[in-house]
C-alpha cells in the first residue's frame, strides 16, 4: 500500500489513512471526498426529513413555528449527516504500520 494520500501527498506512516475509492486518503482529504459528502447530504436529506416530519410536523403544519425551530430543524438534518460520514469513514479506517 502507498505511504502518501492520493490526492495531496501527504505521508500517512504511522497515522489512521483512510481507503476511498481503492486509494489511501489522509483524514483532511478523506473528509472533503466529494463522493462521501454526496451520500451523507442524501442520507441527511432523506433521514433528516423523516425526522422533521416526526418532531416537528405539527407545529409546523399548524402553523405555530417556534424560534427554538430555527436551531432545531438544522441540528436534525445535522446529525443524519454526521453519522453517515462517520459509519462510512469508520468502514474505511486503515491502521499502517510505522516505518522502521
Amino acid at each position: 500500500m502507498p505511504v502518501a494520500c492520493a490526492n495531496c501527498s501527504r505521508g500517512i506512516i504511522g497515522r489512521t489513512a483512510f481507503t476511498l475509492a481503492g486509494e489511501p486518503r489522509c483524514l483532511r482529504c478523506a473528509l472533503r471526498y466529494r463522493p462521501l459528502l454526496r451520500r451523507s447530504a442524501l442520507t441527511s436529506l432523506v433521514v433528516g426529513t423523516l425526522l422533521v416530519s416526526i418532531n416537528q410536523g405539527a407545529a409546523l403544519l399548524a402553523g405555530h413555528a417556534a424560534m427554538s425551530l430555527f436551531w432545531q430543524i438544522p441540528l436534525t438534518y445535522a446529525v443524519p449527516f454526521c453519522v453517515a460520514t462517520w459509519g462510512a469513514l469508520s468502514n474505511s479506517k486503515v491502521r499502517l504500520a510505522t516505518e522502521r
